[in-house]
Order: structure tokens, then sequence, then C-alpha cells
């Protein structure tokens, strides 16, 4: 089988809504209050895009308990303008789901927005509880089982190819992408950490391994997170 770690193309790019999740134990905010005044400045940050043109923003603005913390990341071939407009998106879209909420999460195809009252260095230590995996809804043909295995294997082989010294502000890029050929078809596929999650190979390998836990064999899926994002397709899903 042929092994390529290049730039894919895109053929049917998106930034649709995935899923978001607020976090009603860190409560809710007033009107006029002072962590509204905080956060409004971090989620302008995100949405002027003058800090997020490389893709990545960690933010906090005042003291407990007023605190705002957020932390917005772009996929890896999302860079400049297209981050700027997933960025307005993300904003747009926390405002209207998690309305008033101090604190919760929120993804599309192309960016993720995370907004804490709790200062929490995120990116340095991998959260298991908000990690979902998404389908295809196509099956596959053929020999699902080994499909899958092959699926596996090679998002492993992605995680070697982490070009970890290229550096993303004064973050690390976690991001490789390529595609394999697959007999007649061609297997696309990408893993992204956040920025520099200091155990990166084991947040992207339980990631990996809870991809066909539940025996969901497709000929797509993704697992969402909020330190690593993995994904593989049938067809081209990404920027060259």
């Amino acid at each position: 089988m042929q092994f390529l770690i290049h730039g894919v193309s895109s053929l049917n790019l998106t930034n649709d809504y995935l899923n978001h999740k607020c976090f009603l134990n860190q409560g809710t905010y007033n009107s006029g209050s002072k962590y509204k005044d905080n956060l409004n400045i971090c989620l302008r940050a995100v949405r002027t895009g003058s800090s997020t043109m490389d893709g990545f923003l960690d933010m906090k603005m005042g003291e407990a308990p007023d605190s705002a913390n957020v932390m917005f990341q772009c996929r890896g071939d999302t860079r400049g303008s297209k981050c700027n407009t997933c960025g307005d998106t993300a904003v747009a879209g926390f405002r209207k789901r998690c309305s008033m909420n101090k604190g919760g999460v929120i993804w599309y195809d192309q960016c993720f927005l995370w907004v804490s009252a709790i200062n929490e260095d995120v990116q340095f230590k991998t959260d298991y509880k908000n990690i979902f995996p998404m389908y295809n809804p196509n099956n596959v043909r053929g020999d699902a089982k080994l499909f899958a295995k092959r699926v596996v294997d090679f998002l492993f082989e992605l995680i070697l190819t982490i070009p970890i010294t290229t550096k993303r502000g004064s973050f690390l890029n976690l991001y490789s992408a390529g595609e394999k050929k697959l007999g007649k078809n061609t297997l696309y596929a990408m893993i992204e950490c956040v920025s520099s999650t200091l155990d990166y190979e084991s947040c992207l390998a339980w990631s990996i391994n809870k991809l066909f836990k539940n025996g969901d064999i497709k000929q797509g899926g993704r697992v969402l997170g909020m330190n690593c994002v993995i994904r593989y397709e049938l067809y081209p899903f990404l920027r060259s």
C-alpha cells in the first residue's frame, strides 16, 4: 500500500457546527457583571483575528472570582482570514447556545472555542470527559474489521509524522495529515492536538482507540475533544 504524507486537496470543505457543551457547574453571569466584561474582552480578541492569525489563542482576563479564560484553535489547514471567519462563527455560536453561561466548549469543522471561569491549563492536561465520536452515515463495503485496522494503523503512523518543532506562536503546532491508498479507495486522515499538550501521544492513542470502541465502523469518522482531534474519510476534506 502506498503511504503519502502531504497536503490533501479539498473537494468537500465545510465549516459545519458539530457539537457543544455548556459547563453548567460553573454557573451563570449577570448582565453588567465584571465577569461579562472580562469575557467580552477575550471573545473580541478571537473575533478581531489579530491574535489568531497563526490559528491559536490562549487568553485570560481579570482575577478570580471574575477571571475569564478562553482558548481558541483553528484546524491545521485553516489560517488567516479563514480562521478569523471560523472565530466569528464560534463566538456567535457560543453566545447563542451557552447564553450567560460562564463556561462551555463548542466545535466546528474548522475550529473550536473553549470558555471557562476556572483558570485551568487545559492545553497541558488532557480532558477525557469532554471527548465524543461522530461518524459518516455510510457503511463500509467489504471487510469492515480489516478497514478499521487499516484506519487505526494509518492514524498511528501519522502520530510519528507530527512536526513538533513547528512553532505556533509560543506553542507547538501538533498537526499532521495525509492520504493512503486502500485498494481502489484513498483514505484521508488528520490528527491534531491543542498547542503543547504534554502527553499528546497518549491523548491521540486514546482517541484512536475510542474511534471503533463500540463497533461503529463507517466510511468516515472522527473523535473530538478539548485536547486532541482525529478524523478519517474516503474523500478529501482538508485544504492543500
